[in-house]
């Protein structure tokens, strides 16, 4: 879960556009594709606003791409051309540090190794089950068929929430 320097480079640059809108920046993908790449850019609701049930609309979307947009424009720190794209994170939100990790202990996580993790014929680079614990370096995974698993964050590809009922 470690951010590329890339990712690194336009956090750094596009959160200050997006806390200017009056919400959070909650992640960033940035998908290289040829000659046109994507830019997503996930937001969430401030805090307070999340306590008081408040949701991400399409006009914060709107306002965060316009923002943003305009600071990609002065800054160019892309090459060539891509697509922006600005989303709340859904129900299945993705998650991109142990912070956002820590917050959902308890639900069904959905993980993307890096490097496979298990023994023998059981090693697997996919893993999805309930998260138990997390720490700033690890997080515990049980899986249905109660195999724990102690993942470093640092081997985690993608990880996400599985949504359910």
């Amino acid at each position: 879960m470690k951010p590329s320097s890339k990712i690194a480079e336009l956090t750094e640059l596009i959160a200050p556009a997006v806390r200017a809108c009056g919400v959070e920046l909650w992640g960033i993908e940035f998908m290289p594709q040829g000659r046109k790449s994507l830019l997503r850019i996930y937001i969430e609701v401030l805090p307070d606003a999340k306590a008081a049930g408040e949701h991400i609309t399409i006009e914060d979307c709107t306002a965060v791409n316009h923002q943003v947009s305009g600071v990609l424009d002065v800054h160019d720190p892309i090459a060539g051309e891509y697509i922006l794209e600005v989303s709340s994170p859904g129900f299945d939100r993705p998650l991109f540090s142990p912070e956002q990790v820590a917050q959902f202990i308890g639900e069904v996580v959905s993980l993307r190794l890096i490097h496979a993790i298990g023994t023998g014929d059981a090693k697997r680079r996919k893993v999805t089950g309930r998260l138990s614990a997390a720490t700033d370096t690890t997080m515990s995974v049980t899986t249905d068929d109660a195999q724990v698993f102690d993942i470093e964050f640092n081997n985690v590809d993608k990880a996400n929430l599985v949504y359910t009922d």
